[in-house]
Order: C-alpha cells, then structure tokens, then sequence
C-alpha cells in the first residue's frame, strides 16, 4: 500500500488512490481487470475559490462498481485557494469522502456529481444517471416539493405564508383610487403609514421582512404541532369522554334556552306605516309596475303548481328541488315571497301562504342547516310577514325558530358555527373555509334579525348573542383597518387574510350601516364601525380602471385581485345609503361613489350579449367588466345590481335607473322566463339559453321587490321607517323613547 504522504502532485489529498486503500475502496480497473491509470483531472473554471476557477476538478472515483464518495470537509487546498472555508464564497468544501449510493454500476448521485464535474458523457457510463435512478430521484423531488407547497397551503393562515415568502410585495405599489379620502383621513395618517412601513422594512429591508415571515412560519409550524401532539396523546377513552362532555354541554345549553321562553309575551301590534299600495300616476310607470306584478304571478303559480311545500322549483324539468342549506326544513319558497305578496297586494296568494306555514311548516327535524341561509331567509320573511300584517302565527314561528338556532352560539368565542344540526344543538363549520374558521358574511349578517326576535319575545338573549360578535371583533386588530372573511370559533383569531366585499364578506358591512339605522340612529358603535371600515375599503380595495369605470377589488393577504362578483353590487347601494350619515364633507362623495358603482355594474350587464350580468367580472388581462372565466359568466337570478338601482332611484331620482331597471325586466323576460318558471343561465355570453333549472327562493323575495319598489311611489315602504335585510325583508326602524335616545347621546 502506498504511504499517505505520497499523494500525486497536483491532486487534493482527499481524492489520491492512497486515501481511497486507506478508507477501503479497491482501485479502479478496466473491464478486463488491469488497473487504471492515475490521471490529472480536468480543470474548469473557478471564480473565488469555486467551482469556476481554472482548477482540477474531481473525477468519479470508481468505474467497475463499489462506493461512490463526495468531497466534503474544508481541507486547504488548490480547490480553496487555502483560505478557510468562511472566507470562500460558493466553494466546495474538501477533505472527507462521504459515501451517496453505492450502485454496481458506479452511476447514481455521486457518478453523477462526478461526470458534471469533469465534463464527463451526458448519456451512459460510470458518470450518468441509469434510467431507473433518474426516474426515482425525479420521483423522490416530485414527493418533496408537493410536501412543501402542501404544507404552506395546508397550515394556519397560509395566505400570509404565501403572501409573505412566495408573493411578497408592497400594497403601495397599486394605483390609488381617484377618490376623496374617506371619513376621519388625515394626512398625518398617512405619512405615519409610510414611516410605519418603512420601519417594519417594506420595501427597504428585506431582510428584516425575510426573517418576519420566517419566525411567523416557525410559529404556526409549532402550533399546529403541539396541537396535534396534545390529540395524539389523548387515548381514545379520553376523546370518546370530551366528545360525551361536549353533547351533554350542549343538551343542557338547549334546555337552559327552551326554558326562557315559556310562552311569548303580549305585544300590541302597531299598524305598519307605508303600506298603502297607491297606484303610479304615469300610465307607463303603472304598466311596468303592472308587469312585475305579472312576472310574481307566473313565479308563483308554477311553484304552487309543481312544487309546493318544497323549497324550490325547476322550472325547466317541473318539479321541486331542494338545497342541502336549508337541511329537511320545506316551504323556502313560500316563507321567502310572503313579504313581496303582501307587497304587491296578491292577498290571495298571501292567505294560501299563510295556511301552509300554520299547518305544515315544522323546525323539528333532524337535519343540518346553513344558519345564515335559515336566518335571513326563514326568520327574516317570517318577522316582515308579522310586521305588515300584524299575524301572530309569524311572530311565533319567528321566535321558535330563533330558539332553535341559538346552540350555534355555543363556542368558546360565542362567534357561531355556520351549520347547525336541528335537533342535536351540535355546530361545525364549512370543510372548505380556513383552518376551521367561521364566515364574516355569515356571522355578521344575524344582528338585524336577532335585535327583532328579542324585541318581539321580550328575552334580551338574541340581541346579546349578536353583540358579542361585536365585543370579539373590536378587541381583534385587523389588517390595514380591514375585516378578514375568516374568524375562528374555538381561538375568536383570524383565519386567512382573505377580505372581499362580495361573497364571505358582504352583508357584514351591510348590516353595520342598518344596524346604525335601525336603531334609530342610536347605534353609535355600528356607525362607528361602518364609517372606518368604508375608509379602509376605500383606501386599500377600490381601483378605477384605465376606462374609467370604479371597481372593488378583493386583497388577498396584501395582494389585490382585480375581480368584482355580482354580489359587491350591492355596494352601490350600500354606500349612498349610508351618505346620509357621513360628515357633511363626504356625503355627496358617496352619493357618487354609489353612483359610480352602480355604472360599473350596469357595464357588467351590457357588455353580456343576454343583458344580464355574470356572476364575476374582471379588470385585467386588457378586458374591463368583462367575466373571462367559464365558471365566472352565469347567472342566477340574483338582486344585487337591481337592488342598487332601488336605492340610487329612491335617493336621487335620476331616471337612468328606471331605465336600466327596465332593462333588466325584459332581459329577465326574454332569456330567463319559460313555460314552468324562471330560470337562471349557464352563459350569459352565448346566444341560445342553457338554463340550470333553479328558480331560486330570492327571486321572488329580492329581485322582482326590488323591482316593483322601483317603479312604485316612494311612500311604500319609505327608507326613513323600513330597513331591508339581506333577503329584501323589511324591518321596522325601531323608535325609542326620547329620553332614552337623550340618555344615550350624552
């Protein structure tokens, strides 16, 4: 054997065949068995003691079979330039061998690494890949990158993870919108923004930002891996005892609640004001009054005749259908349009309504049901039907159904579940919604409905469940002033940093405003609320396009996404009702952002070749208001955009709404009308129909009302005594006594 010391000249010491005996590697042969040479390996090209130097390189150790060995260790040398290892950028640490796959072949990692080094045959021989190792490392990363991606996908808030590591950019790089700053904007304010964003190191360091992220990846990686831990080491004596605990917790929370309400106490019902259903004096006004009347009868009569008692109808195959919302309580349909029958004076209709919900309508089931669907559309009609007529049966089936949802509340946090199971009290969540979490469009649409049923029952329990939500919320700090769509239940903290003014979020900002005025202007807290959230919508969601049209943008954990839904077109509405309460400075500013919005999504609906607008539109890609996607361009009957015309009619009196409301009508006419019903479209963009068989519950509650109030006088149901819920359900405006407002205000 060799002596140690007598390495070749000119090769490192770690790779000599003396130190290849001394670590027990047999020399290389040929496949006859002579063996090889020793050879100078080839240099390449080394920049700063790296890989790019005019160096020799390594060469593959073995060529018949054995171990293949990597370089590692920080011996000097001519691969270091003999300067430590800290000091030599991008080099490749020598000294040791470590041993990567042993092949008999002498391929894998370390033949590999060997011929890429050299320059040594790309396609066969001691340096390449075999077929088969190529095909399992490529498998092996496969598995290892989806491990990562699943991982930041599937941990806590993984909006700021992808935000923050893969996505990371600075919000101030978007256009602001062309607007007045919102209610109580300073410019004071906005220079200690850019100060505070500068000092958390936005954009001007981006290592302190790197290294944010990282410790908030470090710190949901071991939060979520304690509280798997701490399950795992429960036995399953103890999870089968929680779960016991938890039933009875809630069997005794539903006796405590039932118990409250051992009968309804007397309530003098007051004659509703501004329901007199006065003719138009425009003949042409009358006539298109008269044929949205028209339209509710040929909704009606069809549900009547192929599907009463159930939900829905499908119009096309004439039959009933029924969602999985509303669980195996029946009679959507008929709860949801009693309102707009009274309305348009079909009493008829009314009184046949009426006799089904005393006879059949029935809440003891045992099913799962959406709590917001159940309470805007079932406890909303059933309380509107009792404030217009005065009928007892709604007041009662109201507040039963009240009771019956109030085991929603029972969280650690008292923010509800979304589904609620009937007859067992037990909640969850949607599978699909962050980490477990609650829905801020349906946990802050309850107030309105909630404040009513503890008006009517005389228990201060429902009002007290929903001013909770606002107690969690306030002591919780949001992101730039915004509220995220996401709220856990069991720890009352963010999900992800989702925000949206349409779907998940919408009616929440809604029924701050109408809690505000419902209260009779005494909800200082909710106008306080609306007022600073509507700034920071403002500031961080509304855009103009490059056409001129104003849009509301979603922001996803600091990133925008230039996409309107259908739903958002409810804000125009929204906005120029609340103007009324804004510093006098601001009201004609959100008359007109009201206005503003209210164009863009009649653009929405004529740039559709049926006239109707798709379900999302976008401002990117070059296109504007336009939907791009296939799963964005249906329609489905929905209010939101008449719903703003209504309001921007009834505050401004400007035609155009009139006009474009009417334009809507004989769309819905043309297109969606058929022998059984109305339908909703699968493609607004085509020109033959595809229809999707549902005539949804809300058309008859919230589109064809919005409709008729539109082209009625503006004593029926004046906005000053009546507020709308999220289905279109008027509410009285709750008066107190004067000294009790006096009391308040000061």
């Amino acid at each position: 054997m060799e002596n140690l010391t007598n390495c070749d000249e000119g090769l490192p010491p770690a790779v000599c065949r003396a130190c290849l005996f001394a670590k027990g590697a047999a020399p290389a042969r040929r496949a006859g068995g002579e063996p090889l040479a020793a050879r100078r390996p080839a240099t390449q090209t080394r920049a700063l003691g790296g890989l790019d130097a005019q160096e020799p390189a390594p060469q593959p150790l073995t060529t018949g079979g054995g171990e293949v060995w990597l370089l590692s260790g920080s011996a000097p040398g001519p691969w270091t330039d003999s300067r430590p290892a800290a000091a030599t950028s991008g080099a490749m640490p020598v000294g040791g061998l470590l041993p990567l796959f042993s092949s008999p072949g002498g391929g894998g990692l370390g033949g590999g690494l060997g011929g890429g080094l050299g320059g040594g045959r790309k396609g066969s021989g001691p340096a390449a890949f075999r077929l088969t190792e190529k095909f399992v490392l490529l498998l092996v990363f496969s598995a290892f990158i989806t491990l990562c991606f699943g991982a930041i996908f599937f941990l806590p808030d993984s909006s700021k993870l992808l935000s923050g590591v893969l996505f990371h950019s600075n919000p101030a790089l978007q256009p602001p919108a062309e607007h007045k700053p919102g209610l109580g904007a300073r410019a004071e304010d906005a220079a200690e923004g850019r100060v505070r964003h500068r000092e958390e190191g936005v954009p001007g360091d981006p290592g302190a930002v790197l290294q944010d992220n990282l410790a908030r990846i470090r710190e949901n990686h071991e939060r979520a891996l304690r509280e798997a831990k701490e399950t795992l080491q429960k036995l399953p004596e103890e999870i089968q005892r929680d779960i016991l605990l938890e039933k009875e917790k809630v069997a005794q929370d539903q006796l405590r609640d039932k118990d409250l309400f051992g009968g309804l106490p007397k309530v003098d019902f007051l004659p509703p004001i501004g329901v007199e259903n006065r003719e138009p004096a425009d003949a042409s006004i009358r006539e298109k009054r008269a044929k949205i009347k028209e339209m509710m009868s040929h909704a009606w009569n069809n549900y009547k005749r192929y599907a009463w008692g159930l939900n829905e109808l499908k119009p096309i195959s004439k039959e009933g259908h029924s969602s999985s919302l509303f669980g195996n309580i029946k009679g959507a349909t008929i709860v949801d349009a009693l309102d707009t029958l009274f309305i348009m004076g079909m009493t008829t209709e009314f009184q046949e309504a009426k006799s089904w919900i005393k006879k059949y309508l029935d809440f003891n089931v045992n099913a799962e049901v959406s709590v917001f669907e159940v309470n805007i559309r079932f406890v909303g009609g059933l309380l509107s039907a009792y404030y217009l007529s005065g009928e007892e049966i709604f007041r009662k089936k109201a507040v039963e159904l009240g009771v019956k949802l109030l085991p929603a509340f029972h969280t650690p946090s008292g923010i509800p579940w979304a589904l609620l199971n009937m007859k067992s009290g037990i909640g969850r969540n949607w599978p699909w919604a962050s980490g477990g979490s609650s829905i801020l469009a349906e946990f802050g649409t309850l107030h309105l409905e909630f404040m009513h049923l503890s008006h009517l029952s005389g228990n201060p329990i429902f009002a007290e469940k929903v001013m909770n939500i606002r107690t969690v919320l306030n002591k919780l700090e949001k992101p730039e002033g915004l509220y995220p769509n996401y709220l856990n239940p069991s720890s009352g903290q963010w999900g992800q940093h989702h925000v949206s003014v349409g779907g998940l979020g919408d009616s929440f900002y809604e029924y701050l405003l109408k809690a505000w005025l419902m209260s009779d202007k005494t909800d200082l807290e909710a106008k306080k609320m609306y007022f600073d959230a509507v700034q920071a919508i403002e500031t961080h969601l509304i855009r103009k396009s490059s056409g001129g049209l104003t849009y509301i943008a979603e922001w996803k954990g600091g990133l925008l996404e230039h996409k309107m839904g259908h739903l958002t077109c409810f804000a125009g509405g929204m906005f120029a009702l609340g103007a009324d309460g804004a510093p006098e400075t601001l009201a004609q500013h959100y008359l007109e952002l009201g206005a503003e919005i209210a164009r863009t999504c009649h653009e929405s609906y004529n740039r559709t070749f049926m006239k109707l607008g798709p379900e999302a539109f976008r401002f990117d890609g070059g296109v504007e208001a336009i939907a791009t996607r296939q799963n964005e361009k249906y329609y489905i009957l929905r209010p939101e955009v008449v719903e703003t015309y209504m309001y921007m009619w009834r505050l401004t009196h400007d035609p155009k709404y009139r006009s474009w409301a009417w334009e809507a009508v004989e769309a819905l006419e043309k297109h969606c009308r058929v022998g059984g019903g109305y339908s909703g479209l699968r493609d607004v963009y085509i020109a033959n129909e595809s229809y999707d068989n549902v005539q949804q519950s809300f058309f008859l509650a919230e589109t064809l009302k919005y409709l008729y109030l539109i082209f009625s006088d503006d004593d029926l149901l004046p906005l000053e005594h009546w507020i709308f819920n999220t289905e279109a359900h008027p509410f009285p405006v709750l008066r107190e006594l004067k000294e009790e407002v006096d009391v308040k205000e000061k």
